[in-house]
């Protein structure tokens, strides 16, 4: 592929780049790099049925603040129809701002609806990678299928992301990655792949961990292979943190801390390809949103970390107390809530997804049990509240994704967690890790107890993974894909179990 051919088909180029020169004034148009500045790849994400985001960022010098100095700089971009970029079909130029880390976000549109694209960068004389993406179905289409992964919790020097290489080469329209894209905190001794990095706290460190994930050739794949829709949990800012309330908020005020979430969210923004109307404003960044694949699935995808009160009893797990029952105790906060019951109302979708980050199912362990209070056992009223919501309402094939918990599980979800036996009201399928809690096992020990005293928990595995997901109008199909080992490289893949839902029949089945 020559660079020459990169602007084949693009007469509009030269044109814009001299605009630019009025317009931007000291933006750099023919820039040169001291290395090659795409070293972090590329992304796309949330797509709709007639365009994507489509991502990239400058970084020469990617753990070294990234190396660009104070210039913006612009880069040309184009979307074709063909991998080798022949049939360019989309293309202009956008702004790396100095100011955003010089990260690129282009909503492109004009694209037709349930089609694969390629996707490229240029700046000066340099070429990123190719990524493919793809478009959604249009709204009043009705899909025969779609597939999709589920991953979260992805902490680097706890392992190898081999899960992430097994993902790239599924045949996928879709990745849901539901938090700690990031860890905050330092290398922990005996770490399989150390960093040099303590814990993070201004927004170069900040930037320069996410650029430490980033340059993982595995994870650079997982983009390239398919759009991604991201959301977040806690380790892009700080474990267990709830709104504005620090783990330790004694040690931490809250001017402080929401400091620190500025630069953690805005640092989040320029790493991952998400939409104008998703850029943080100080501490604050509107993350949940809707993205549909036509009438065949709406996924609502939810932030249970910015708006939520502070976790019940303290952090940690707790045995059952009726503070948890507290009208106010809140994960969702009022606005988003409403927002969710509005969607799901007025959804014309054969399944409807609450793409989220903390299970939902209560764990019950040990004697009294204790329950995570980080989860939404932790605010049982707006559990019991959703739940018969969703139950009410009739809202259609409600299910519920979840991570975190760096475990997989499949769980048939009632209304009234007080009788366990009750209509099962949406299945749950929660996601492992990619490496975090290192290898696991796929026969823990007290797994048969555990069965026993929560009947609500139809799957359970310790292993690290991901769930690939096949959905129809007539049913939704899980398959729990692991791999034995994390600590050193090349595990093989594997399916565990494959749970099944037919449509109108919520509880899930094994295939």
């Amino acid at each position: 592929m020559s660079r020459r051919s990169f602007v084949t088909g693009t007469a509009s180029f030269v044109a814009a780049a001299l605009i630019s020169n009025q317009a931007f004034g000291a933006t750099q148009n023919n820039p040169t790099f001291a290395a090659y500045p795409f070293t972090l790849g590329v992304a796309s994400g949330d797509p709709e049925p007639d365009g994507v985001v489509i991502w990239t960022r400058l970084a020469p010098k990617p753990l070294e603040g990234g190396g660009m100095g104070r210039e913006s700089v612009r880069v040309a971009w184009q979307v074709a129809e063909d991998e080798a970029m022949t049939r360019i079909v989309r293309s202009g130029t956008a702004v790396a701002n100095a100011d955003w880390a010089h990260s690129v976000h282009v909503e492109v549109e004009g694209l037709r609806p349930d089609r694969w694209y390629w996707y490229r960068f240029k700046a000066g004389t340099e070429l990123s990678p190719v990524g493919r993406t793809r478009t959604m179905p249009a709204a009043n289409t009705l899909p025969e299928r779609l597939r999709f992964a589920v991953a979260s919790c992805q902490k680097y020097e706890e392992g190898y992301y081999t899960a992430l290489e097994h993902m790239a080469r599924e045949d996928l329209d879709l990745v849901l990655f539901l938090g700690d894209y990031i860890y905050e905190k330092g290398t922990t001794p005996n770490s399989v792949r150390p960093h040099p990095t303590p814990e993070v706290f201004t927004l170069q460190d900040y930037r320069d961990r996410y650029a430490l994930y980033k340059l993982d050739p595995a994870l650079q794949a997982a983009h390239h292979a398919a759009p991604w829709v991201v959301t977040w949990d806690d380790h892009e800012v700080y474990n267990n943190y709830a709104n504005d309330i620090h783990q330790f908020p004694a040690e931490n005020p809250r001017d402080t801390f929401l400091k620190r979430r500025a630069a953690a969210y805005q640092a989040y923004y320029e790493h991952q390809p998400l939409r104008r109307r998703n850029m943080p404003k100080g501490p604050n960044m509107k993350l949940y949103r809707t993205v549909s694949a036509g009438r065949l699935a709406a996924f609502n995808v939810l932030d249970t970390r910015q708006y939520r009160t502070d976790q019940p009893q303290g952090d940690g797990a707790k045995p059952w107390d009726p503070v948890l029952l507290d009208p106010k105790g809140t994960l969702l906060g009022s606005t988003q809530r409403d927002w969710l019951y509005k969607t799901l109302d007025r959804s014309p979708t054969s399944w409807n997804v609450l793409a989220q980050q903390v299970m939902m199912q209560p764990n019950g362990r040990g004697t009294p049990p204790l329950y995570s209070m980080d989860q939404w056992p932790g605010y049982e009223f707006e559990r019991r509240a959703v739940l018969t919501r969703l139950r009410e309402a009739k809202v259609r094939n409600p299910v519920v994704l979840a991570g975190d918990i760096h475990s997989n599980w499949g769980n048939a979800l009632t209304s009234d967690f007080d009788r366990p036996d009750g209509a099962v009201v949406a299945p749950e399928f929660v996601c492992t890790s990619i490496t975090s809690g290192g290898n696991g096992t796929n026969q823990p020990e007290g797994v048969e107890r555990m069965y026993a005293a929560n009947p609500g928990v139809k799957y359970f595995n310790n292993e690290r993974g991901y769930l690939r997901c096949e959905l129809t109008p007539a049913q939704w199909r899980t398959d729990y894909r692991t791999v034995e080992y994390v600590t050193r490289p090349g595990a093989p893949i594997q399916t565990r179990r494959t749970l099944v839902v037919e449509s109108g029949r919520p509880a899930p089945q094994v295939a």
